[in-house]
């Protein structure tokens, strides 16, 4: 369904992405891994076309992502996004109904309202969270309405971005298990970017290895613990010494 081929970007003398091949299936949950600063958020972007390399392709189902249509590109993905990133001064269901409430998807706003709510309770929270606003959630619930949102349109297409960095341990597998569950039940494709190994083995069905903006190892998650690739072993297990060097 999405397809990177020899995608290079650049900043100045910064090389973030030096020859990246990527291919996701329909319905398919990869998770991109790899160190702070190796282009795993630069990688989203461009698919995203928000960041335009410049060389290599990038397709969805065939079709340059940085051509056509935009509005009708972008209607087609959803995006929980790292501290889940809510508008503060709108209240909850507005924010779940962000995309419902204008463009090409504009709903009533009775309408979007209840598709909000129902959003709401799909991801474990009570209607009378949505008329609250996010300051006066915890971090957890903000996660959570943030994974409304990303699901409100029902898009084909789901990123997310580290999505439980700042949440305890419990709330992580509670995001993680929503996450998993959520993807499945709308067939939807996914691609994740996380640190956190609990995340990977609990969302993916495949991981890419992305290392000095090169992808270094893909395969089923089954298969990492048993790589043989330095690269993944060292990231997986958190070894300091290996070939990846730990900025000091």
């Amino acid at each position: 369904m999405i397809e990177l081929t020899d995608v290079h970007k650049s900043f100045g003398t910064n090389h973030v992405l030096r020859g990246v091949n990527l291919s996701v299936p329909k319905g398919e949950s990869m998770v991109v891994i790899g160190g702070s600063g190796t282009g795993k958020s630069i990688l989203i972007k461009s698919i995203l076309g928000l960041v335009i390399p410049e060389t290599g392709t990038i397709t969805l189902d065939g079709r340059d992502v940085h051509k056509g249509d935009r509005d009708a590109f972008l209607a087609r993905f959803g995006m929980l996004f790292q501290g889940a990133a809510l508008f503060d001064s709108l209240p909850v269901w507005q924010n779940v109904a962000f995309r419902l409430l204008r463009g090409s998807l504009k709903k009533p706003k009775e309408e979007a309202r209840e598709i909000a709510i129902e959003k709401l309770r799909r991801v474990g929270l009570t209607a009378d969270v949505a008329d609250r606003l996010p300051a006066e959630l915890s971090g957890g619930m903000q996660k959570r309405v943030g994974l409304a949102r990303a699901i409100a349109a029902e898009p084909e297409i789901i990123f997310f971005d580290e999505p439980t960095t700042g949440l305890d341990p419990i709330m992580a597998g509670v995001i993680n298990d929503l996450i998993r569950e959520i993807v499945t039940e709308m067939g939807a494709t996914a691609i994740t970017i996380t640190h956190d190994m609990t995340s990977v083995r609990a969302i993916a069905d495949k991981i890419a290895m992305l290392h000095a903006g090169k992808i270094r190892w893909t395969g089923p998650v089954s298969d990492m613990d048993t790589s043989d690739d330095p690269y993944v072993d060292q990231f997986i297990h958190g070894r300091a010494e290996g070939p990846i060097e730990a900025v000091r």
